[in-house]
């Protein structure tokens, strides 16, 4: 589906989602008349300090604004921009920035809900749609936390050795399949249904809202056999912590 197809599927009343150089805000009506928010990226731009600051600015705009209004955050990114002025302004930092923003907005009951339609990658699908609340995605978006080449000069483990790896385990491969296996990605939806209902099902069904509201990600990696580990160190990293909570 093209951006524009997703945005009359989400809104069939109509919307106020601009885009400007290949970034999203806006916001839209919801079935119930409640609106939502929208930020997002699109066409593969890559995210550098200014999109990042760009972006968290729109999460921070909708939390001033008050109430608990929905961020949909909209994704068909490259990944983080690879430039020397980016890095030594601190891109990671931005990058962070940008995360805990969506972190606080779903903290303060903003329900975050990301939805990948094109490309992703690295630093820049972190920052985005991975720190929403849940992730879905349309068939054939392409999600990467790291391509096998790039993992490959990092690890300075064989390409060949990787892609075994990859055959067997879902955390070393990219695509929409694996990051479903571990949890990562919810859902995906079905494009032949419009996206409107589909959206306000995810939103009714993520569990309470709020600072201390529940991350399902890895409970979801255990059911589907793709992180069977994570969901108990998790459990029991929180029950250590829980005297000081």
């Amino acid at each position: 589906m093209t951006l524009a197809e997703i945005l009359a599927s989400l809104f069939p009343k109509g919307h106020q989602v601009v885009i400007e150089d290949g970034l999203l805000s806006g916001q839209g009506p919801r079935a119930d008349g409640t609106e939502m928010a929208v930020i997002g990226v699109d066409g593969r731009k890559a995210i550098g300090i200014d999109e990042a600051a760009w972006l968290a600015r729109k999460v921070l705009d909708t939390l001033r604004a008050g109430g608990t209004t929905p961020i949909l955050v909209l994704i068909d990114s490259d990944s983080q921009r690879m430039s020397k002025r980016d890095e030594m302004l601190g891109l990671s930092e931005y990058l962070a920035h940008l995360a805990k923003c969506l972190n606080l907005a779903d903290a303060r009951g903003h329900a975050t809900v990301g939805l990948l339609y094109g490309h992703t990658a690295a630093g820049a699908f972190i920052a985005t749609a991975l720190s929403t609340r849940t992730l879905v995605a349309l068939p054939g978006a392409e999600p990467m936390v790291m391509d096998l080449p790039s993992m490959s000069r990092v690890t300075k483990l064989p390409i060949e050795v990787l892609q075994e790896k990859a055959r067997s385990t879902p955390v070393f491969a990219p695509g929409l399949d694996n990051l479903m296996q571990t949890g990562a990605v919810a859902s995906v939806l079905d494009p032949e249904r419009p996206l409107d209902l589909q959206i306000d099902e995810v939103l009714k069904s993520l569990p309470r809202q709020g600072a201390h509201a529940p991350d399902l990600r890895d409970q979801l990696g255990k059911e589907r056999h793709g992180r069977p580990k994570a969901a108990d160190i998790a459990r029991r990293v929180y029950e250590l912590a829980r005297p000081a909570l």
